[in-house]
C-alpha cells in the first residue's frame, strides 16, 4: 500500500509501507536517474539495484534470510548503500556498529544481536575477528574504500553474483530494518528496533520539510553508522529519489570539495563538522553555493556558530532533534526559517515537531505542562520504535504505551517551538556521540592505582563537551593523568576517552556515599 502526502514542489513525498517497496518503485520509475556518487564514480538507480541484487544473492548463500542480523562496521563508503538495499530485499536486519568499536565494545553488541556475519573495512577485519568469541563467531567479510572489485573482498563477491537475484520475501512495515545500539546509564547497550515503517515515516516527513526529492543531491556528512546518518543520509535519499554523495570518513577539505563539486543541496551533521569546515583555510563561499537545506543535530548548536557560518558562506544551519529511539530527526527548523532563541538563556530552538509527531512536556508525575514550563520531553508518533531488542523491561520503562520518555528537559513555547534545556541524566555529548560516565569510570577502575573515579562533561567550544575524569588515588600508588588516558586508549573508542584527568583527595558524595557528579561539573553549586 502506498499513500501520497501533500505536494513537495511538483512531486509527492513517497510513503510506502517498507523501504524495499519504496526502492522498487524508484527502480521502476527512474532506472536511469543518478543514485550514488563516490569520488569520480557515479551509479544510476538501475546499476545500484543490480549490484544490490548480486549482494543479496551472495548473502543469501551465506545464510542471510528474513530476520537475520548482519553487522555493518564501516565508514561512509558506497558499499553502505548497497548493503542497505540488499538487506531490504532479503528482509534482513542491519546491525550498525561504530567502526571505532573493538574489544569489549564490539563484543557486547555482537553477543546481544547475534549477527550471522559482519561486513567490515578491510584494514579492520583482523581486529574485528580478534574481538569475537571463538567457536561462535560470525563470518567477517572485508571491503575497501576503493570500491574496486580487483582488491575488495566484498565487491569481488558481488561481481561473482551479477545477474543473480535474491529469493522473494514478504516484508511488512512492522519488520525491523535496523538495529542501532544506544547505551544506558547502567547495564549493557540496548538495541533500538527501527522498523521499516519507523524509517519510512522519518524519511517522508523530513523530505517534505527539507524539500528533498528528485533533483536533490544529499551529502553523507554524518556517519552512516549513526542513526542520523543511517536514516537521514542513507535511507532518505535512496527512497525519496535524491542522489547520495559519499566521501569516506569525514575530513573537512574532502567534504568541502565533494559538496561543491557534486552541487550538493542537502546534508546534516554535527555542529563540530560544520565548524571544522568553516575553520579550514581551504573553505570558500562557493563550497556551499548549491546548498539549500543544511541541518545540524546530535549536539547543541551555539547561536554564535550559526551566525559565523552564515557570514562566511551565506547559508543558515537549521537545528534538528532526534534520538535513536525516534529513528533520527523528528523535530527541526524548516529551511527558510530562522530559529528563535530562548529569551533567558539565548538557546536556539531545535524546531517544531515534524508530521505525525506529538511532543509534550510533562512533570515528574507524567502530567502535561503548559507553554513555557520546563519538564521532560515526551514524544509519540509513527517514528517511535516499539522497543529494544530482547529487552522488554527497558522497553516498558522508556516507551510506556508507545510514548517515548526522552530523558531531556525541554520547554515548548506558545508558538510550538521546542527548546532543549538540559539532559535529565549525566550523559555527555561529544561531537554528537553519546558517552555515559559509568562506562568510562568502569575502565578507569580497572587501573590498580585508581581508588575512586567520576566522569563528567565540560563545555568545549569545538566538540560541544569534553570528557573529564576526576580521580582519587590509592594509598601507596602514583599515576599521572597521561598514564590513565593512555590506559583508556585500548579500552574505549577515541571520543569516550578522558581529555583531561584531575586528581582530588576525595570526591564529593552524598550522606549515603553516592558520588555527586553535579558538584564536579559546577563546583560553586
Amino acid at each position: 500500500m502506498t499513500t501520497a502526502l501533500s505536494p513537495r514542489g511538483s512531486e509527492d513525498v513517497i510513503v510506502d509501507d517498507t523501504l524495499a517497496e519504496a526502492w522498487a518503485r524508484r527502480v521502476r520509475d527512474e532506472p536511469d536517474a543518478p543514485a550514488l556518487a563516490y569520488r569520480d564514480r557515479k551509479l544510476t538507480v538501475r546499476e545500484v539495484d543490480d549490484l544490490a541484487d548480486a549482494l543479496a544473492d551472495a548473502l543469501s548463500e551465506r545464510g542471510v534470510d528474513k530476520g537475520s542480523r548482519v553487522g555493518v562496521h564501516l565508514q561512509n563508503v558506497p558499499q553502505y548503500a548497497l548493503i542497505f538495499v540488499a538487506l531490504w530485499k532479503l528482509g534482513a536486519i542491519g546491525v550498525l556498529i561504530n567502526p571505532m568499536y573493538f574489544g569489549r565494545e564490539l563484543h557486547g553488541i555482537v553477543d546481544d544481536a547475534e549477527p550471522v556475519g559482519i561486513i567490515a573495512g578491510d584494514r579492520d577485519v583482523e581486529r574485528v575477528r580478534a574481538s569475537l568469541t571463538a567457536g561462535s563467531a560470525p563470518w567477517v567479510i572485508g571491503t575497501s574504500d576503493s570500491f574496486d572489485p580487483t582488491d575488495d573482498e566484498l565487491m569481488t563477491l558481488v561481481h561473482r553474483h551479477i545477474g543473480g537475484r535474491p529469493p522473494a520475501v514478504d516484508v511488512t512495515g512492522d519488520d525491523i530494518a535496523l538495529l542501532v545500539y544506544t547505551s544506558g546509564t547502567t547495564g549493557p547497550p540496548k538495541g533500538a528496533m527501527n522498523s521499516h515503517a519507523n524509517i519510512m515515516a522519518v524519511a517522508s516527513s523530513f523530505a517534505r520539510l527539507g524539500g528533498i526529492g528528485s533533483g536533490s543531491v544529499a551529502f553523507a556528512l554524518a556517519p552512516l553508522f549513526h542513526i542520523t546518518g543511517a536514516v537521514l543520509l542513507g535511507a532518505l535519499p535512496l527512497v525519496q529519489r535524491a542522489e547520495l554523495v559519499l566521501a569516506g570518513r569525514f575530513a573537512p577539505d574532502a567534504a568541502l570539495d565533494a559538496i561543491r563539486d557534486h552541487r550538493v543541496t542537502y546534508t546534516i551533521g554535527s555542529i563540530t563538522a560544520f565548524t571544522a569546515m568553516m575553520n579550514s583555510p581551504h573553505a570558500q563561499p562557493d563550497h556551499f553555493a548549491s546548498a539549500t537545506s543544511l541541518f545540524s543535530g546530535g549536539a547543541p548548536v551555539p547561536q554564535s556558530t550559526v551566525i559565523r557560518f552564515q557570514e562566511r558562506f551565506g547559508r543558515y544551519i537549521h537545528n534538528a532533534y532526534g534520538m535513536t529511539e525516534t529513528s533520527s530527526g523528528v523535530i527541526a527548523v524548516a529551511p527558510g526559517t530562522i530559529a528563535p532563541a530562548e529569551p533567558d538563556r539565548g538557546t536556539l530552538s531545535v524546531g517544531k515537531p515534524l508530521d505525525g509527531v506529538h511532543a509534550v512536556v510533562v512533570d515528574a508525575d507524567d502530567r502535561p505542562l503548559g507553554p513555557g514550563a520546563e519538564g521532560e520531553l515526551v514524544l509519540s508518533g509513527p517514528q517511535i520504535i516499539s522497543g529494544y531488542w530482547r529487552n522488554p523491561d527497558a522497553s516498558t520503562a522508556a516507551i510506556p504505551g508507545g510514548r517515548l520518555h526522552t530523558g531531556d528537559v525541554a520547554m515548548i513555547d506558545d508558538d510550538g517551538w521546542v527548546y532543549i534545556v538540559d539532559r535529565m541524566k549525566d550523559q555527555i555529548n561529544v561531537s554528537g556521540y553519546k558517552v555515559w560516565p559509568r562506562e568510562v569510570e568502569d575502565v578507569l577502575y580497572e587501573h590498580p592505582a585508581v581508588l575512586e573515579a567520576a566522569v563528567v562533561g565540560v563545555p568545549d567550544d569545538y566538540q560541544g563537551e569534553s570528557v573529564v575524569a576526576y580521580v582519587s588515588v590509592r594509598e601507596g600508588f602514583t599515576v599521572s593523568g597521561a598514564e590513565l588516558i593512555d590506559f583508556a586508549r585500548d579500552r574505549l573508542a577515541a571520543y569516550k576517552r578522558p581529555r583531561r584527568v584531575e586528581f582530588v583527595d576525595d570526591l564529593p558524595k552524598t550522606q549515603t556515599g553516592k558520588i555527586q557528579r553535579r558538584l564536579l561539573r559546577s563546583p560553586e553549586s
